[in-house]
């Protein structure tokens, strides 16, 4: 019979057991093949910043529109990736005040393939990787961008009502919060 006694004095280091080692979470395991394909994959005016190279799970996206309304201006996303991820899509904050019928004056975003379930079908799936996260944040400053079911209501009417007047806010809006490239 082993008892702890003797797995105690078996082990190596004068009776003090190896720690476990820890297990890479398939979440880290898919993340190091995606976050290659993501950055070898990056749409125009975008890049991708790594507060530390060695957690791949928590990372910044900034956007700089090559055209459209936001051009000029600098927009920062923090993207965090859960542990329950490919099941789980990550979770995607905008940190960077701006004027946009997707996008809420406090960061939230209303993107298909960021809820796990949409209406439309095209929410979350499995198959889904971060390289489409950042196409579909980036697409929100030009071909994305949707009038007709906007989570900025105001936003969405202000350009209805008038797009020139639109223009001249989101440009207030960059130049007030946004630094410029």
């Amino acid at each position: 019979m082993i008892t702890l006694t003797k797995k105690l004095k078996s082990s190596k280091g004068g009776g003090v057991p190896e720690p476990p080692k820890k297990r890479i979470s398939v979440r880290d395991k898919l993340l190091v093949k995606e976050v290659s394909e993501m950055e070898s994959n990056l749409p125009e005016g975008c890049t991708v910043r790594f507060d530390n190279p060695d957690i791949l799970h928590s990372f910044r996206l900034v956007v700089t529109p090559p055209e459209g309304f936001w051009l000029g201006g600098v927009f920062t996303f923090t993207i965090n990736v859960p542990e329950d991820y490919n099941i789980a899509p990550p979770i995607v904050r905008c940190e960077t005040r701006l004027w946009h019928p997707n996008i809420s004056e406090e960061g939230e975003i209303c993107l298909s393939l960021l809820r796990q379930n949409s209406i439309d079908g095209l929410g979350w799936a499995p198959t889904r990787t971060l390289k489409d996260v950042v196409w579909g944040l980036s697409s929100l400053f030009m071909d994305l961008l949707n009038f007709d079911d906007p989570l900025n209501i105001e936003a969405a009417e202000h350009y209805r009502r008038d797009k020139e007047s639109f223009r001249r806010k989101v440009r207030e809006y960059i130049d007030k919060y946004t630094t410029k490239r």
